[in-house]
Parts: structure tokens; C-alpha cells; sequence
């Protein structure tokens, strides 16, 4: 529970999403962590988890290529102009569409933490004689759970704050803010060791 609440990446892209894009693309942006932490519990439960922990080089690939993933990010953040979430039908067909899942999903899936975390924590948690997989299984189900309540009451709290954080001058200091805080983390994954 502590991991989940602790604000973080995760935490910044919701907020920022769900405050800039609308409730749903907040969900989806959730949704994408949550299917993040699945691939990461899939890896572990069948062992890939542990060449993550056991190789440098695995693990320096994967820490500097998220460091790069959110870097992007952070670029596309800062580029993209502010559009007010009422919009008319025909400048909604218009507007370029971002997949916040896939950018969620991936944010998650490409910070080598997440994997160490899983190898490192769950496998305490797993009785002995039971069956790896389908405890690892249980317990990422219980940390996408928690982090699902999280990301709802995260959303729900945004959108109530929305109506005046909408405003295309807040949403770019938002962008600002977010994009930062995303080039502080992607600092922090490529200096990071195991």
C-alpha cells in the first residue's frame, strides 16, 4: 500500500492526464499501469525476473531505455499546445488522438525498478510447497487492486478540480510541471544502479 501511495511517476501521469485529457483518458492512462504490472508479474512469475537481477546489462539496456521512453515523453508534453475538453464535433475528429494505456503501460513496463521490486519482494510472500505462478499472480493482483482504488480516487479528486485546472494557460504550467518531473525520474532510472 505504501509503494502505491508513495507519489511518483505513476501518481504524475494519472493527475496530469485525467486533469489535462478528461476522466476517461486518466482511466486509461491507469489501466495501461495496471496491465504494466501484469507483464512485470507475468516476467517474474515464469523466472525472466531473476536474468533482470542477475544481468547488468539487461538491467542497464532496459533502465536507459525508459530513461529515453520518458524523456519523449516529457518533449511531447512540452509541445503539445493545450486544447479546453469541449470540444465540437468536428474539431474532435480533428484532433490528434494519444493512447494513454499504451503510454502508461509502457512507462511502467520499461522501469527496471518495477521488475527488481517484483523479484526481490514477492517471492518472500510465496509459501513454500504452493505454486510460484499462481501466487505471483495473486499478489501483483493485489498491488493492481490497490493501485486501481488509488488511481480512482486520484482521478475522481481531478476531475472535481478540473473545471478550474482546464484552463489552456494551467494545463501548459501543468505539461511543465509533468514534463519535469518526468525528466527528474528519467535522470534518476539512468543513474540508478541495481
Amino acid at each position: 500500500m505504501l509503494l502505491t501511495l508513495t507519489p511518483g511517476l505513476d501518481t504524475a501521469l494519472i493527475l496530469r492526464t485525467s486533469i489535462a485529457e478528461g476522466r476517461k483518458n486518466g482511466f486509461n492512462a491507469a489501466l495501461g499501469i495496471n496491465a504494466g504490472c501484469y507483464l512485470w508479474g507475468t516476467v517474474v512469475a515464469f523466472g525472466l525476473g531473476a536474468l533482470l537481477a542477475a544481468s547488468q546489462v539487461a538491467y542497464d539496456c532496459l533502465k536507459w531505455i525508459g530513461a529515453a521512453y520518458l524523456l519523449w515523453l516529457a518533449i511531447q508534453l512540452l509541445l503539445v499546445r493545450p486544447q479546453p475538453l469541449t470540444l465540437n464535433a468536428s474539431t474532435a475528429r480533428s484532433a490528434k488522438s494519444t493512447n494513454w494505456f499504451l503510454r502508461g503501460c509502457l512507462g511502467n513496463v520499461l522501469n527496471p525498478k518495477i521488475g527488481i521490486f517484483y523479484v526481490s519482494f514477492l517471492p518472500q510472500f510465496i509459501p513454500a510447497g504452493h505454486s510460484p505462478v499462481i501466487w505471483t499472480f495473486l499478489l501483483v493482483s493485489i498491488h493492481v487492486l490497490i493501485g486501481t482504488l488509488w488511481s480512482c480516487v486520484l482521478i475522481n479528486l481531478a476531475a472535481k478540480a478540473s473545471g478550474y485546472l482546464q484552463q489552456p494557460k494551467i494545463i501548459r504550467w501543468m505539461n511543465r510541471v509533468t514534463a519535469g518531473v518526468f525528466v527528474l525520474f528519467a535522470a534518476k532510472l539512468a543513474f540508478s544502479s541495481r
